[in-house]
């Protein structure tokens, strides 16, 4: 009989309650609800959480990340319950689940320069051996997300672009050959013209290193693009939920049928969703998210 293998991390039955418990505000906001959720250890896939502001989505991220517990419910990494893991396995869960958030400018401490970021990884986790050995980690990854190691270390976070900024914390994961990254709005704070480079390197995370995405977004176009399975979030609970083809070709819920509709097309007489049916289309043509690298 074959072992049943526990998902990598789930969220099981999960609901999350904020306010309601003190002086200055009685008032109870219900931000998830009954939410489950399952991440394989294999294979790697992306998964787009879309909804408006407000939906849940980086609340369920927090809850992945360990940075908030669940009013009822568990989160439960390789079978456990995360918030009563031991020492050892924390810390196997601190390198097999990391994040990539909306400004990564808030990630960055404004007295080092940008090295620091991709040297104290290396160092927490004792992935290299000598200088030398972290010097060619650190090249390796930096080239992998189309930034010149020449050009980039050695400056402070206010001397590069949010792209660039944003890129580095992509390599800063790569460095410790994670299982999941959970990405939360990531091109959402950078130019339109850098947005497909940086969709180019979180696709590039699945197809090339194996590594399993959650990718939260408002933005239901880029989710189509690079996602195999969309989940919508609305008020807090899973409203649709399918392969990208499914959710978006064919919407059964009256609030995805609203995200499609709000898409902007060049010609406003045209339907987004009847593009689709082209013989060509953004997740059809990869190389419609290559071109900018």
């Amino acid at each position: 009989m074959t072992a049943v293998v526990a998902p990598l991390l789930e969220l099981r039955d999960v609901t999350k309650v904020f306010g309601g418990g003190g002086m200055l505000s009685q008032e109870k906001t219900v931000a998830l609800q009954n939410f489950s959720y399952a991440v394989q250890a294999d294979p790697p896939t992306i998964t787009a959480v879309v909804g408006e502001s407000g939906s849940g989505k980086s609340t369920m991220a927090n809850l992945m990340l360990g940075l908030e517990t669940p009013t009822s419910g568990a989160v439960l990494y390789r079978g456990t319950d995360l918030h009563k893991t031991s020492r050892q396995e924390r810390r196997a869960y601190r390198r097999e689940v990391q994040a990539i958030f909306q400004d990564p400018y808030g990630v960055y401490n404004s007295f080092y320069k940008v090295d620091h970021v991709l040297t104290t990884p290396i160092a927490k986790f004792k992935l290299a051996s000598s200088r030398a050995q972290e010097a060619e980690m650190i090249d390796r990854a930096l080239r992998s997300v189309g930034l010149s190691p020449e050009e980039t270390l050695g400056r402070y976070p206010h001397q590069l672009s949010g792209g660039q900024r944003q890129r580095i914390m992509i390599a800063r994961t790569l460095l410790l050959r994670p299982k999941l990254i959970v990405a939360d709005e990531p091109v959402s704070m950078v130019d339109a013209s850098l947005r497909v480079t940086i969709l180019t390197n979180l696709l590039q995370l699945k197809e090339q290193f194996g590594i399993s995405l959650v990718y939260i977004t408002h933005d239901l176009a880029t989710a189509y693009q690079i996602s195999d399975h969309i989940l919508v979030l609305h008020r807090g609970e899973i409203v649709e939920a399918g392969t990208a083809e499914q959710v978006v070709k064919h919407p059964q819920h009256v609030y995805t049928r609203l995200l499609i509709g709000s898409i902007p097309v060049a010609d406003p007489t045209r339907i987004w969703g009847d593009e689709l049916d082209q013989a060509s289309t953004p997740r059809d043509d990869r190389s419609a998210l290559s071109g900018g690298r």
